[in-house]
């Protein structure tokens, strides 16, 4: 515990210096520049300045410089915008990293070859499953096996990179196929199958993270398999098994649940950079 407070304390430290650098170049620009930059308009259309612009605003920063402020009231106000300027940059920045990241983290992952990934081995961000409701061995439809998907699915929502799961193939890479998961649908194809799994995930997980599951389908030997390619999600999911929900994690290259505290801790870390 004690440790996890300092590692909050050290995020907490670093993006309170981050915010402040952007708030001590906002106010920067306010006053060298913005401000300046009033004057010397308010002094040309007053036809007070005979200056150049260059001149102007060279003359009023070695003024600020020399700490002769009484010349230009408006110095404090242009700092105060020039720093809100600075955390909204900030802010907005965050905002968009965080989305061109996974927006290039998506194209890495369609840009891989199938038969590559599957050579890889299951992993931290890959997991195979033979099927999603047929159940191989008792040659039936088993719902729990969907549960089992669902299940990796939350792990890889929950994790910070997302995962790929690919389904109608065997733990040893060999490709099972989708043909027996059709039989189970009312649409047997691409589609009924597309249909099946995001109507899983909206029941269990919530409709709002359908969008952070891509999927695909590949042909491999004549046999279709299904690639689902999982970023991270912006909130904690839970999956209700019994009577509790449960919040699931990738460790190593398993899915397992967090007892509460665990859960706790991990969310405030996790999702602490999302707010």
């Amino acid at each position: 515990m004690k440790r996890f407070f300092l590692l909050m304390l050290s995020l907490w430290q670093q993006q309170l210096k981050l915010y402040l650098f952007a708030a001590l170049i906002g106010a920067s620009i306010g006053v060298f520049i913005l401000a300046p930059s009033y004057s010397f308009i308010y002094s040309q259309e007053s036809n007070n300045n005979k200056l150049s612009s260059i001149e102007y605003v060279f003359s009023q920063i070695a003024s600020v410089l020399s700490g002769n402020v009484a010349e230009n009231e408006l110095i404090l106000f242009y700092a105060e915008i020039g720093a809100m300027l600075g955390l909204l940059t900030v802010g907005i920045y965050g905002v968009l990293h965080k989305r061109l990241s996974r927006i290039d983290q998506l194209k890495a992952e369609l840009q891989k070859d199938i038969p590559s990934i599957i050579l890889q081995g299951e992993g931290p961000f890959l997991e195979f499953k033979s099927s999603f409701r047929w159940d191989l061995e008792q040659v039936r439809i088993n719902r729990l096996l969907e549960g089992v998907v669902l299940k990796t699915l939350a792990g890889f929502l929950n994790s910070h990179h997302g995962g790929t799961l690919l389904i109608g193939v065997a733990d040893d890479g060999s490709i099972i196929g989708l043909e027996k998961d059709y039989q189970t649908l009312k649409k047997q194809n691409q589609d009924g199958f597309e249909q099946a799994i995001m109507t899983a995930i909206s029941a269990n997980l919530g409709a709002d993270l359908c969008r952070y599951v891509h999927v695909l389908f590949h042909v491999i030997d004549n046999k279709e398999l299904c690639r689902l390619i999982i970023t991270p999600a912006l909130r904690p999911v839970f999956l209700t098994q019994g009577s509790s929900p449960k919040l699931f994690v990738r460790t190593g290259g398993a899915t397992r649940d967090l007892n509460i505290q665990e859960a706790l801790e991990f969310a405030q870390v996790r999702w602490k950079r999302e707010k």
